[in-house]
């Protein structure tokens, strides 16, 4: 589906001085934190009046202003605590850039559009160089983003696309469409559709209706899973298979819950076999598992797909009641945000040649066609996502260090 340079780094003992070194040397490393008096890198400052590249609207003397403050400043805006994956985003972020240097805002929406706005603003009147946002809606930050493009702010929308706005300058997440795909091979393979003249029953559970990102996972599995829903080999007893009517406000594992406890009281009495539950997340997916414990009349096993690896899930697959997850390095999206975000700081249009010189020992790939946001197309770092089991978790997720157990043997995410 995508276009663009896809490149495999390999794991290496070696420290390697590229590129990406020089960028976080320039950008951040003499730049004072918070609190210290100390002047800005010559390398973070335009010339007198100088507008960054593609910034039209570019208020020359308030962004010179903020540039010459002796502060780089990242403004970080994340959704809601709700979710456990976007703790670890916040923190993973503000640690990174820290780490370099630089003066974070870290603030959390709690899933409310007006205070997404007021803390971006914010931001914005706090000094911020650079906003990274992950939105709670997308489509409504406009104005605001405006703002920011007024004044030379950049913007990258992390692991949510800002749509209808030419402010935001890049987009960095996991390639969406592909989770979408996994969750629905995983599906085929597990139901074996492709060499089965039984017809299986499947029902949908989507994602937040505002979050542009639900929209990818739901296309990816629908595309990979229609020619078998159009042959026959699934039905979905329900009929509901579009994507706002299964759709799952916030991602609330209780309204998971308890639309499927409705489905199965309305369209799976006893006899009537349930094969597998498409779940967008795993929020969805563990109020889907409780909902097949209390009211599923069926003895067979559901497959029940997911997504983000949450530790919550990872005993439920363990214990064989959720099938799988898609699992996404939160650590390295949030490495590829920041090297972005040093390199555009450093005045630099970052592009693939990024990607060739980071050392990066995961898959990133980069992408200029396929994410319109309905003003522009916008340059994308897209990571590969994993499909997760209760086969290859050790591997995956243990050995690889993601995650660990303690003296107890209680899991937990390594931050």
């Amino acid at each position: 589906m995508y276009d663009g340079i896809i490149i495999t780094m390999k794991k290496t003992k070696l420290i390697i001085i590229t590129i990406i070194s020089a960028l976080i040397l320039s950008a951040c490393s003499s730049t004072p934190v918070a609190g210290e008096i100390g002047t800005e890198p010559a390398a973070l400052k335009p010339a007198a009046g100088e507008a960054p590249a593609g910034s039209a609207d570019y208020d020359g003397s308030a962004a010179n202003a903020r540039r010459d403050d002796g502060r780089t400043v990242v403004g970080i805006s994340m959704p809601d605590r709700l979710l456990e994956r976007w703790n670890h985003d916040g923190t993973f972020l503000k640690e990174h850039f820290e780490d370099k240097g630089c003066e974070v805002i870290l603030k959390y929406a709690n899933n409310l559009i007006d205070t997404q706005i007021s803390d971006i603003r914010s931001m914005i009147d706090g000094g911020a160089d650079l906003l990274v946002i992950t939105a709670v809606d997308g489509a409504a930050l406009s104005s605001i983003l405006d703002k920011a493009k007024s004044q030379g702010i950049k913007i990258i929308a992390y692991d949510r696309l800002l749509m209808n706005s030419d402010a935001v300058d890049y987009y960095v997440s996991y390639d969406n469409y592909k989770v979408g795909v996994l969750q629905a091979e995983y599906i085929i393979a597990a139901l074996g559709l492709k060499n089965s003249k039984d017809s299986k029953n499947i029902e949908f559970v989507t994602g937040d209706p505002v979050d542009n990102n639900a929209r990818f996972f739901y296309q990816g599995a629908v595309d990979t899973l229609l020619p078998y829903i159009e042959n026959g080999k699934l039905t979905v007893p329900s009929n509901q298979q579009g994507f706002y009517e299964t759709s799952t406000a916030q991602w609330s594992t209780d309204i998971a819950q308890q639309r499927l406890q409705i489905i199965l009281n309305s369209y799976y009495p006893e006899g009537v076999t349930l094969d597998a539950v498409l779940c967008a997340n795993d929020s969805t997916a563990l109020g889907d598992t409780r909902a097949l414990e209390s009211d599923y009349a069926g003895k067979n096993s559901v497959v029940v797909t997911g997504q983000d690896a949450d530790v919550a899930n990872i005993y439920s697959i363990i214990e064989g009641k959720q099938s799988m997850t898609v699992f996404k390095a939160l650590r390295d999206e949030s490495v590829v945000a920041v090297a972005l975000g040093l390199s555009i700081l450093a005045d630099e249009e970052p592009d693939g040649k990024l990607i060739m010189s980071s050392g990066w020992d995961f898959d990133c790939s980069y992408n200029t066609t396929d994410y319109d946001n309905g003003s522009k197309v916008v340059t994308s770092f897209l990571l590969s996502p994993i499909t997760i089991t209760k086969d290859n978790l050790e591997e995956k997720l243990f050995d690889t260090g993601y995650y660990a157990r303690n003296a107890s043997g209680l899991i937990y995410a390594v931050e």
